[in-house]
């Protein structure tokens, strides 16, 4: 049986599965990169290891840390849960290697299921319907051009090994297959370690139902229950509900009968979600099966009564599951996911420092957060900040729930996606008054609230440790000290991540390019003293896991100001467009 639960992951994930861990009686282990040195989920668990480093690369994807600290600390099982390793074969086959407990699925079925292109041989395999594909990872643009002009537009181009709406884009037009095949793969590499993506028929305002299973090492296969997770901006769920309304009797049963279909056929152990597309004409779509936890897990467990996290760490020490047959789902729950973006500025990501964070409660409220007043919002990993989870005995009452815990919701110093949930929770498609028209385009289509832009956070320039050595009897030991502590900023952090401060123009010019978030400049699109037109796109920031595409403000000659990889604030000049040289004669 396991003691000590190395948790391969931070935010509030890692706080739920300390909190399980707990609760299940074994101690827990954070690890944590240098923007969260202070964070919440390293107070949360029992202790708390650096991984010295800012980047997901440097950090929460180092394998070799992760185990070597999990060595130290005498953890004897890890836990990924979801985005970052937790779908990676060769990370759970290290886990096990190693000597450890590996909290989660074979290495066996991750590679089966995890590889979106696999999942879709084994669905098709035990009949679950298909749209079309390509027969694996594409190699390069070219090839994702000639899918497109051959199946017909629209086409989604997918992360083979990953999830979560990372590294997936959709091409509506041709002259952007390329360019968004790129994005893709350069999303996928940061989120995931790999980069290969597949390409699939892209159904047009479908719904977004899932399945939620639970197997065990002793044959048991369970599905407990679905949710719909419809409600997305940028292939990213904002709003989930389960069990997922306006469901047809049979339309529910196939989803169900094929979750367990292919997870039986895949030799699925553990907690593992399939997850479905449903089209305007009521046919089922197999889309893919993500082999973890999922961020929605909490409705499930809402109208369940189980603890799916404790549930995860009971199979690992092979226990047999809780029940023995799927349950009838109580009541209805809703999870409104509080990202740090704000919906007012097309939701670009905001870092920055919460001033204020100030959740409600009540009957039927719970919140599952990684945050709190004084927390430091980084620009480096997902912007989700905390979960709000509102239930009631019937969807009616958790609507009406919901709208009391949104008002009392507050949160200041960073934007936060708020303002959007309590206006969808007034739009007639969400309610169902005449049937559900909630769609995964539907925010980008069919969403007419004007939400007012959101004060931007004040940028902040400290560095949130400092690295360096003392010697204490003649021992050299590696130090990382909270800068506040030096009693003056520090102008570099070895170790940490570069930051540019360009300095304003003193007088507004009208071909300025500033920055719309802070984060990173990913890459210039356009070299520098090239000629532009006005709207083309000039470079790509990337901040919270998200890219940001900027345009020329004018028509002129491309000025660059600032540095491929620089960090910069929301404002801060990076460009400048000059008016061309006139033609001579």
């Amino acid at each position: 049986m396991m003691r000590k639960v190395l948790i391969a992951n931070r935010g509030e994930i890692a706080v739920r599965i300390a909190r399980a861990c707990a609760d299940y009686g074994v101690r827990s282990v954070a690890v944590y990169a240098d923007d969260d040195a202070q964070a919440l989920h390293v107070r949360s668990a029992d202790e708390a290891w650096a991984l010295e480093g800012v980047r997901s690369a440097q950090t929460y994807l180092d394998i070799g840390k992760l185990l070597r600290i999990a060595h130290q600390s005498g953890a004897d099982a890890v836990h990924p849960g979801y985005g970052f390793l937790s779908e990676r074969a060769d990370f759970a086959r290290a886990v096990l290697d190693a000597g450890l407990i590996w909290i989660g699925p074979p290495p066996e079925a991750i590679e089966a299921l995890g590889d979106k292109v696999a999942a879709r041989r084994i669905a098709q395999a035990v009949g679950a319907p298909l749209v079309a594909g390509s027969p694996g990872p594409v190699d390069n643009a070219a090839q994702a051009v000639a899918f497109a002009q051959a199946q017909g537009l629209p086409i989604a181009i997918k992360a083979a090994f990953g999830g979560g709406g990372r590294g997936l884009k959709v091409a509506w037009q041709m002259d952007e297959v390329a360019e968004l095949y790129e994005s893709a793969v350069r999303e996928a590499t940061e989120a995931f370690g790999r980069g290969e993506c597949y390409i699939e028929q892209f159904l047009d305002r479908p719904r977004h139902i899932e399945a939620q299973v639970i197997a065990d090492t002793h044959g048991q296969v369970l599905v407990l229950g679905d949710r719909d997770c419809s409600l997305q901006r940028r292939n990213q769920k904002l709003v989930e509900e389960a069990p997922a309304p306006f469901l047809a009797d049979a339309q529910r049963t196939r989803i169900h009968e094929a979750a367990r279909a292919i997870c039986m056929k895949a030799g699925y152990v553990g907690a593992g979600t399939v997850e479905f597309l449903l089209a305007d004409d009521g046919q089922v779509s197999f889309l893919e099966v993500n082999t973890r936890l999922q961020v929605e897990h909490p409705i499930t467990e809402e109208t369940t009564g189980l603890d799916l996290v404790v549930e995860q760490l009971r199979i690992a020490d092979g226990l047999p599951l809780t029940l023995s047959q799927t349950p009838v789902p109580h009541g209805h729950s809703i999870e409104f996911r509080i990202n740090a973006e704000d919906p007012g500025r097309g939701y670009l990501p905001t870092p920055g420092r919460i001033t204020r964070f100030a959740p409600p409660a009540g009957p039927g409220v719970r919140l599952d957060s990684g945050v709190e007043s004084g927390s430091m919002i980084p620009g480096t990993f997902d912007s989700l900040m905390a979960k709000l989870i509102v239930s009631g005995a019937t969807r009616e009452q958790a609507l009406h729930r919901a709208r009391r815990a949104l008002r009392e919701f507050t949160i200041e110093g960073v934007a936060s996606v708020l303002p959007f949930h309590r206006a969808v929770l007034n739009e007639p498609d969400f309610i169902g008054e005449h049937g559900f028209g909630v769609h995964t385009r539907w925010i980008e289509t069919g969403f007419t609230a004007d939400l007012d832009a959101a004060a931007r956070p004040d940028a902040s320039d400290e560095a949130p440790l400092y690295r360096s050595f003392m010697e204490i009897d003649g021992r050299r030991v590696r130090l990382g000290l909270p800068a506040e502590l030096l009693g003056a900023r520090v102008a570099t952090n070895p170790g940490g991540s570069p930051t540019s401060h360009e300095p304003e123009a003193p007088v507004p010019h009208p071909g300025d390019v500033a920055a719309p978030i802070t984060g990173t400049l990913l890459a210039w699109k356009v070299d520098d003293g090239t000629e532009v037109q006005a709207a083309e796109v000039i470079a790509v920031m990337e901040a919270m896991k998200m890219e940001t595409q900027i345009p020329a403000p004018a028509a002129g000659v491309l000025r660059h100001l600032c540095r491929d990889g620089a960090g910069v604030d929301a404002g801060a000049l990076i460009a400048r467009v000059e008016p061309p040289d006139p033609t001579p004669g």
